[in-house]
């Protein structure tokens, strides 16, 4: 009884798999017979200067020399994702992945409200001296991190 249920399922098996392999060539045969669409009309011959003409214009005017931004502008600009002079507390914590590991005080790498808002809020809040909700340049300032002192020799 095991042995022509066995047989049963192999010959249906093949037969699934001949009856496959004959509609993939079939429609492989259909996509070969599509008609390509007509190529776009030829673009319009480049104009071409008169034999007097000269070869050159006059040089273009120099640029004006890029002011060196300072590390704190940009320390600033890194955060200032949108541009406007302002870092909101979601631009503030898009990139801070150290930080959040700071804020995970359980180190489930979930963070709960509690843990972002007891550490990231009262930092927001003493930075936003002016309470407007944004940190300004100079309140953003005020939040970089200590430098670690470096070693007078290398010894």
């Amino acid at each position: 009884m095991a042995i022509s249920r066995f047989l049963v399922g192999g010959v249906a098996s093949a037969l699934l798999l001949t009856g496959g392999l004959f509609m993939w060539q079939g429609h492989t045969q259909i996509a070969e017979e599509e008609v390509l669409p007509d190529p776009p009309p030829a673009l319009p011959a480049i104009p071409v200067a008169a034999a007097g003409a000269p070869k050159r214009g006059p040089a273009p005017p120099a640029l004006p020399a890029a002011k060196e931004a300072s590390r704190e502008e940009r320390r600033f600009n890194r955060f200032d994702r949108d541009r406007n002079d302002k870092i909101s507390r979601v631009e503030l914590m898009s990139s801070r992945t150290s930080a959040f590991r700071k804020l995970d005080r359980d180190g489930n790498n979930l963070l709960t409200f509690e843990e972002w808002a007891a550490a990231t809020g009262e930092r927001f809040a003493g930075a936003d001296r002016d309470r407007s909700g944004d940190l300004t340049r100079a309140e953003f300032a005020t939040t970089a991190p200590k430098r670690a002192a470096k070693p007078k020799c290398s010894c």
